[in-house]
């Protein structure tokens, strides 16, 4: 089987590829990626020089080079993991989801009409349906409701790639992911964030009172439900993929500052952000039954991991911190105002 992986260079598109390589009989593995800021390709310095492993450099919104590139490779099937993934920016500057979210994903699937690709997968997230009120679980039938551009995006580019299977019969399966954390995640999420900033003595920017619930899965167990997807699940379908273990976000903060020592006087309550979900909240039960998938990590032994990688991996935390990282962490976090600790 050879995979075409877009967005293989991020988190969860380097996870996945990492996981795939290093099964008993590997795929062979085409990697396109634009290296944005969150694109960095020492997430593959392990496997960068295995054989059947291809990068391949260039923009999903590129129809001529996408189209180019399947007709080259011929891939069994498409992993489509590239997105402009993060809330913040995208209220920051919304262009850049609606384009690589939205465009991007009508150009891959364009191209895998045209190209009668076998299978394509639509990796995408569970903040497509908003807040959840307790004390209820999303389904895949739960009422989308989302409330970023990024989110928005999202939702817009679930809903075109279920129309490419009503309509033409793109064999699209579309997965929605809880909280995902672990190695190699950019600093600017919940974890890597408070991680890096508890590791060098920075303060810890809490958005609102800190009570927002997040429902928490280890990189590689979703990149385990991808697969297990790709493999059994049915076409058409939508697959949620939750961790099964919810948190509010002010509790996982301070698991961060024990694990590391650092104290919780570095905690900075700030301005909330707009538009911010309360809760988050999936049911995994459809791919538990279809494809006997489960979670394996534990949020205590996933989150341990987490810290000691970004522990012995002060360097590649430095480099990614650039200067555009710099940029952007002033005008999100430092223009916000301070408030005093909600009363508990």
């Amino acid at each position: 089987m050879k995979l075409l992986v877009t967005g293989g260079a991020g988190f969860i598109g380097s996870a996945f590829v990492r996981l795939i390589l290093d099964l008993r009989e590997p795929p062979a593995i085409v990697n396109l990626d634009k290296l944005t800021y969150a694109g960095n390709l020492e997430n593959l310095d392990p496997i960068a020089s295995r054989s059947g492993y291809r990068f391949v450099r260039g923009d999903i919104c590129d129809a001529p080079l996408v189209d180019a590139l399947i007709q080259e490779e011929r891939p069994d099937a498409m992993i489509h993991f590239a997105a402009e993934s993060h809330v913040d920016r995208s209220i920051l500057s919304p262009s850049p989801v609606i384009e690589t979210n939205l465009r991007g994903t009508f150009t891959l699937l364009e191209a895998a009409r045209q190209n009668h690709v076998p299978r394509f997968v639509h990796v995408s997230t569970d903040e497509v349906y908003g807040s959840v009120p307790r004390p209820l679980e999303a389904d895949e039938n739960f009422p989308l409701n989302p409330s970023s551009p990024y989110s928005a995006s999202k939702a817009g580019s679930d809903l075109l790639a279920r129309a490419y299977f009503t309509t033409y019969r793109v064999p699209v399966i579309v997965t929605r992911a809880s909280n995902n954390y672990g190695p190699y995640q950019f600093p600017e999420k919940l974890l890597p964030l408070m991680i890096s900033n508890a590791l060098e003595g920075r303060p810890l920017p809490v958005y609102g009172d800190g009570q927002q619930i997040r429902d928490w899965l280890y990189v590689d167990d979703h990149c385990r439900a991808i697969h297990a997807a790709l493999e059994k699940g049915r076409e058409g379908e939508i697959y949620n993929i939750g961790g099964s273990r919810s948190l509010p976000n002010i509790e996982v903060i301070r698991k961060i500052l024990a694990a590391t020592g650092a104290p919780e006087t570095l905690i900075r309550y700030v301005e909330d952000r707009p538009g911010h979900d309360r809760r988050y909240a999936l049911s995994s039960a459809k791919i538990m039954k279809e494809t006997g998938w489960a979670p394996q990590v534990s949020f205590e032994d996933g989150l341990a991991h987490t810290i000691e990688w970004y522990q012995r991996n002060t360097g590649w935390v430095a480099r990614v911190k650039s200067e555009e990282y710099r940029n952007y962490y002033a005008r999100n976090y430092e223009s916000r105002s301070e408030h005093i600790e909600p009363a508990s």
